[in-house]
């Protein structure tokens, strides 16, 4: 086995440790409020399938499972017992509890921006398991952790907790994948940097290729790039241009842009002297992009453009360290462009489906698979044409934005969704809040068990969009590192 294939092995192994490790902490985020309120908590898995191992601690059975994609903990009354059940806290010990298991996981994480490329992804996960009380007719077999006989148990069910308990319980979950993404960007951003244009020139293209043009050379009767014809060459770096001392690449970028059709005196050093050139921007067509960086397009579907000054010349760029008063604004973007992913993925979805069935590309801002990140992540891993530490930069960015992307999609207002079940704590404090304030009878806990025929069909929605998006990963997968 190569040394390639076995870096790409490499590659994929630490994002399948990244991502248990995101969803261990996830459920724990879960799990340490439902300990601190009380709530019984009988489980606590990460991953599914067969169990690995387990131990149990007190009441809770902590515990490794086969296939590290997902994980749950498995608290008392997630849902209140049925209208007809006049369930008691003296109730014996033949009222028992029924453990309705649903697996957390399926995640489908996103690439994060860096010297390697970008991508954006959702990632969506199934609801974590939670136990129900249904009633009187299934009993609880006994263990040392619950004796046979009178109990309190009923007593420590979730859907008891006031709410303002219940909604932290559920926050826990995707604000720890929250706190791990801006862990891990600090890092990338204070330890290695994120890269930055300079003003020295890497390339001077020959002739200017319009917007949305397949052209790769430059044909016989192509004009000139402006750049060439004022003699800037790569190496170049420019001092002064339009009359700005010093500039930085955004201000060597807008000088360039609004002036199209005037010439402006550019100072560039070039072997340690100064030469001034005259520059004359060309007039061209720049594509428009949104603040996700993904085209913007018209009412025909075509790619909308801007006329703005062009002059045909391509920066160098350095990594540089952040102070970390970026960390969170960067925090904030990634949000931001996970947020409108999320908001465009019906649309997004029928263009992986045109891509994977008609052969089109694969836009790189959009949704993948837990497949297609992996086979990113070996990429990166074995790519021989980044140093290590940007191949270590690229995976720490695909478990940013793995979290970043839990964060989200978890807190969609949807069953099985922590959000969904957030929803029904709020909804359940404002019915009764109001049945207080004008005098009314107490109408008793929201039954969110009401809600598992919407749950299933959001369960079914969201595994078929997996194999949609797994399948298009291994028929017409991303291209991220070109």
């Amino acid at each position: 086995m190569g040394v390639d294939v076995l870096l790409y092995v490499l590659g994929v192994l630490v994002l399948v440790l990244g991502l248990a490790v995101s969803i261990a902490l996830h459920e724990l985020g879960h799990l340490i409020p439902a300990k601190i309120f009380k709530v019984e908590v009988t489980r606590y898995m990460i991953g599914f399938g067969p169990t690995l191992w387990s131990r149990r601690r007190g009441e809770t059975e902590y515990g490794v499972k086969a296939i590290p994609l997902g994980g749950y903990i498995a608290m008392t009354g997630m849902y209140p017992p049925g209208e007809d059940d006049d369930e008691a806290p003296s109730r014996s010990s033949t009222t028992g509890f029924f453990n309705a298991l649903v697996q957390e996981g399926s995640a489908m994480p996103a690439g994060e921006g860096g010297p390697l490329g970008h991508a954006s992804a959702a990632a969506s996960s199934a609801p974590a398991s939670r136990e129900i009380v249904p009633g009187r007719s299934l009993p609880r077999a006994a263990s040392p952790a619950t004796p046979a006989g009178p109990s309190a148990v009923p007593d420590r069910s979730f859907y008891r907790l006031a709410v303002w308990k219940r909604v932290i319980v559920m926050l826990g979950g995707p604000f720890m994948n929250l706190v791990l993404a801006t862990v891990t960007l600090g890092i990338i951003l204070m330890g290695f940097g994120s890269p930055v244009a300079t003003t020295t020139i890497a390339s001077v293209s020959q002739c200017l290729v319009p917007a949305g043009s397949a052209q790769s050379q430059c044909g016989p009767g192509d004009a000139q790039a402006p750049a060439a014809t004022a003699g800037i060459q790569p190496g170049d770096t420019i001092v002064a241009i339009d009359g700005v001392q010093n500039p930085s690449w955004d201000q060597v970028s807008a000088a360039i842009e609004g002036n199209a059709g005037s010439t402006i005196p550019v100072v560039v050093e070039r072997g340690g002297e100064r030469v001034s050139l005259s520059l004359t921007p060309a007039l061209t067509a720049k594509a428009v992009y949104d603040s996700s960086g993904r085209p913007v397009k018209g009412a025909d579907g075509a790619t909308r453009t801007q006329d703005v000054g062009m002059a045909g010349i391509t920066p160098t760029s350095t990594m540089q360290q952040q102070p970390v008063t970026a960390v969170l604004p960067a925090v904030g973007d990634a949000l931001g462009q996970t947020v409108n992913l999320v908001m465009g993925l019906p649309q997004r979805l029928v263009d992986v489906w045109n891509a994977a069935f008609g052969g089109g590309e694969r836009d790189p801002n959009g949704p993948m698979s837990v497949v297609g990140v992996g086979r990113v992540a070996g990429e990166i891993a074995a790519s021989d044409q980044a140093p290590v530490s940007a191949r270590v930069q690229g995976m720490l960015g695909l478990v940013a934005s793995l979290n970043i992307a839990l964060f989200v999609f978890n807190l969609v207002p949807l069953p099985p969704l922590d959000g969904g079940h957030i929803v029904v704590a709020l909804f359940d404090g404002a019915r009764r809040g109001l049945a207080r304030l004008f005098k009314r009878r107490d109408p008793g806990p929201v039954n969110g068990a009401r809600l598992v025929p919407v749950t299933l069909t959001i369960v079914v929605i969201l595994g078929a969009m997996s194999l949609l998006l797994m399948y298009a990963d291994i028929v017409n997968p991303v291209n991220l590192l070109g």
